[in-house]
């Protein structure tokens, strides 16, 4: 089926007669009873029989059959090399080995596997050397290697390329995506010392819900009333937290709770969102060409986003002068709108809003930036991955207008920090502090009701 400059494979794609059949059999058998003085290193192996199949097989017709036929004739040819370079494999190493090869032709080589593991959030490649992957919040390393750097660099090229990105000495950087959602970074050199640096974030093929976040005791039932509540009633809100403290996931369940009737229109870098509605529109930005040219910024995306009828825009990250035009949206009809913001509290999220539009450049006093977005925001969630790798809503705040030139911050709830436990748990609870949020009229008008018990001061929830 894959024929270029050997006749053996132009009648692959036909069943294989009997005597094919038993002799692709006994050869197995031989590979099993192989017996040799060392076992071989078979990441060197593995690459150099990449090398061989790409020059036996034609490449242009592997995207034309199944993965299930593509292992198959990978296993033949896994086969006949293990025989003859006298490899000592037994059956479960051998399939391991001919799955490895299959990964390096259609997949991202040594780190398919860990792609594939759904415990595994975090795939970060310390040069071809080391690789080390978070589960359930901890960093932990891995026995993954590339060959060399060149290996690594061919697996980079291949991820950069399904995103019409590039990476080379003049554009040593760049944000990329995998096709299921995953976000990609690399550094490669000059700017990376001791060779490329990878960093993988996985997203779930089934986003998370809030009831599961209630379940793995991220938040409390009442305060994820409270937010649906706040969100089915139009009130903008930002989400708050530092790096991998769940920003993206939290922005994901929450807009599950938006009508399917409202036109969406979301913002990213790098597209990530998974959101569930029939009617979304997804813009991403755009890094310069080698020219220099062709650059597109997310407050282009925030103008354009505004000539399209949007019900609601989601900016997957606010992080400079586009603050300014996100505001402005929220401000003019475009109430329910949300996004995500790099800050350690509530506070510090308004501040770093502040300087956000300072950055657009524009003759506007402190009290006048404060002011919009005292009116443009009213809900703040924050996050925080603590110390035991968990990742909890540490608060929850409204903004209710301003004082002087003071934006006014109440939290609503709080998460209470009491302790650790033997095992490095972090002990800690969930509380209203009795104030009751002033969107509550609104949501009522909306005809939208919220128990009022959820708000008792001091009661652990």
């Amino acid at each position: 089926m894959f024929p270029r400059s050997s006749d053996r494979w132009k009648t692959a794609a036909r069943p294989e007669p009997a005597a094919d059949a038993a002799r692709i059999a006994a050869t197995e058998q031989a590979v099993f009873a192989e017996a040799a003085a060392a076992k071989p290193k078979l990441i060197e192996e593995k690459v150099k029989l990449h090398g061989r199949i790409i020059d036996e097989f034609n490449l242009a017709l592997i995207e034309k059959v199944s993965r299930e036929e593509l292992a198959r004739q990978v296993r033949h040819f896994v086969v006949e090399h293990v025989l003859a370079e006298r490899l000592a494999l037994n059956e479960k190493e051998l399939d391991a080995f001919a799955e490895d090869v299959l990964d390096e032709m259609v997949g991202l080589g040594p780190i398919e596997p860990l792609l594939k593991d759904p415990t595994v959030s975090d795939i970060l490649i310390n040069t071809h050397r080391a690789v080390y992957v978070e589960r359930y919040g901890k960093l932990e390393p891995t026995a993954v290697r590339f060959k060399d750097e060149a290996h690594l660099l061919r697996i980079v090229n291949k991820i950069v390329a399904g995103v019409g990105r590039r990476i080379d000495e003049s554009s040593p950087t760049v944000d990329a995506r995998l096709p299921d959602g995953s976000r990609v970074n690399v550094a490669v050199r000059p700017v990376a010392v001791d060779g490329p640096l990878v960093s993988i974030r996985k997203f779930s093929k089934r986003p998370f819900s809030m009831d599961k976040l209630v379940e793995i005791n991220a938040l409390r039932p009442v305060m994820a009333k409270v937010l649906e509540a706040a969100v089915a009633g139009r009130i903008s809100m930002i989400v708050s937290g530092g790096t991998g403290s769940g920003k993206t996931t939290m922005l994901n369940a929450l807009s599950s709770f938006i009508s399917p009737a409202e036109r969406l229109i979301t913002i990213e870098d790098a597209a990530e969102l998974q959101l569930q509605q029939p009617h979304v529109g997804r813009l991403e930005t755009r890094p310069p060409n080698v020219e220099g040219r062709g650059e597109i910024r997310q407050r282009e995306l925030v103008k354009n986003a505004l000539r399209m009828r949007p019900d609601r825009i989601i900016i997957g990250e606010v992080r400079g002068e586009e603050a300014f035009d996100m505001l402005q949206a929220m401000n003019t009809g475009h109430e329910g709108s949300m996004t995500t913001i790099h800050a350690n509290n509530p506070r510090d999220a308004i501040r770093r809003l502040e300087q956000m539009v300072g950055m657009a450049g524009l003759p506007m006093t402190i009290g006048a930036i404060r002011s919009q977005i005292a009116s443009a925001i009213r809900l703040v969630v924050q996050l925080q991955r603590l110390s035991d790798g968990k990742r909890r809503v540490t608060g929850i705040a409204e903004i209710t207008g301003m004082e002087g030139d003071v934006v006014q911050l109440h939290d609503v709830f709080t998460f209470v920090r009491e302790g650790v436990d033997p095992s490095g748990a972090v002990i800690g609870s969930f509380r209203a502090t009795g104030i009751r949020p002033k969107f509550l009229a609104d949501l009522k008008a909306a005809g939208i009701d919220v128990p009022a018990g959820a708000f008792e001061p001091g009661a652990v929830l």
